[in-house]
Order: C-alpha cells, then sequence, then structure tokens
C-alpha cells in the first residue's frame, strides 16, 4: 500500500511537471516572451529612448605625448567625440614598424593611453602616432546616436570609409622623433627630448 502512494504521487508530479511544460509552450505560441526576450527588448527600448542627433560632426583630434623615465611613451590627447566613445592608440616605430597599441575612452572631451614600447624603452628614431575611432556598431547605444548606427553622422578630413564595410570611421596621424637623430622630412615632426638629457 505504501509502495503504491508512493508510485501515485510520483506519477502526479510528473504529470504536474508536463502541464507546466505545456503552459510554457502555449505562452510562448500566444505571443508571451521569456525573460531573455524581455531583456532583449528592453534594450532595444533603451537605445530607442536616446535621442539621436543628426547633426554632421567634424572629427577633431589633438594628441600630445611624453616620454618618462622608464623611456616609455605616454599620449594624451582631445576629441570633440562624444563620452564613451571607444578609440584605440597606436604607436609605431617608423624604421622596424614594430607596434604597441591600447584602447581606451573619449571622456569630458579628453583621453589617455600607455605607456607604450619595451620595457628596455623606446630606442631613438621616428615613431608614429595613431588614433583610430572604432566602427560605429562596436560604440555604446549613446554614442551611436550622435555619430549614427553606420558613422553617418562623422565628417571631416579624418574620415574614411572602413575596410571592413561597416561604415564610416575616423584616423589621425602624428610624426615624432626621439632623440638627436637628424632626419630629412618636409613633414612637421615634433620632437621628444630624452629623459635627463637638458
Amino acid at each position: 500500500m505504501k509502495n503504491l502512494r508512493g508510485w501515485g504521487l510520483v506519477v502526479m508530479a510528473l504529470l504536474t511537471g508536463c502541464g507546466s511544460d505545456e503552459e510554457a509552450s502555449d505562452r510562448l505560441h500566444s505571443g508571451e516572451v521569456g525573460p531573455r526576450a524581455v531583456t532583449q527588448q528592453q534594450h532595444r527600448d533603451a537605445v530607442t529612448a536616446i535621442e539621436r542627433v543628426d547633426e554632421p560632426l567634424e572629427v577633431s583630434f589633438t594628441t600630445t605625448a611624453a616620454l618618462g623615465s622608464d623611456r616609455r611613451l605616454r599620449v594624451e590627447g582631445e576629441s570633440n567625440l562624444p563620452d564613451g566613445t571607444r578609440i584605440q592608440l597606436v604607436v609605431e616605430r617608423e624604421v622596424s614598424r614594430v607596434r604597441w597599441q591600447s584602447r581606451t575612452e573619449v571622456r569630458e572631451g579628453a583621453f589617455s593611453a600607455g605607456p607604450f614600447g619595451p620595457g628596455s624603452g623606446l630606442p631613438d628614431g621616428g615613431y608614429i602616432i595613431r588614433v583610430q575611432l572604432s566602427e560605429a556598431r562596436t560604440q555604446p547605444a549613446s554614442v551611436q546616436a550622435r555619430i549614427g548606427q553606420n558613422g553617418e553622422n562623422l565628417t571631416g578630413a579624418l574620415v574614411t570609409q572602413s575596410r571592413h564595410g561597416l561604415g564610416q570611421v575616423a584616423q589621425y596621424s602624428r610624426r615624432f622623433l626621439i632623440g638627436n637623430e637628424p632626419r630629412r622630412t618636409l613633414d612637421q615632426v615634433e620632437g621628444l627630448e630624452r629623459p635627463g638629457s637638458e
């Protein structure tokens, strides 16, 4: 008799479980959504709620570079891109094409990254600093609202088409020289003195 009651409880539990699955299935087919779908919808609503600005934005960047006592480079800069814009900074040695890179964000019109270079420090020579704006699709919703979902609001001399066909991006570059190595160039090149060389 006890065994019969035990089996009865098991059968009741199974039937109750099946009923729950059927109800969930009915809710799904009737258009009700589960927790994951609600989260995605809430995200879409949040993006829609951000006020879009469809005015052109002429992108500007400025940078300054400084060598630390460890002969590694620190880069600071300013930009008119909105807060939270994701950018990448690259420092490349001209002779060897060796690169160091770092990702950062624009905050209150400014950004910084570094130190760049090997642990032993950067040797004398010519270098290029590049600041690259990532594709709009990789940017936060608030940044997309200003620059456009494909960067279509970006304008100016720094703006180009993405190599991956994902809209417009921006890139800024600047050359500079570490040490006293003579250099023949028509470009403006900033010279950085080695720490302690005064």
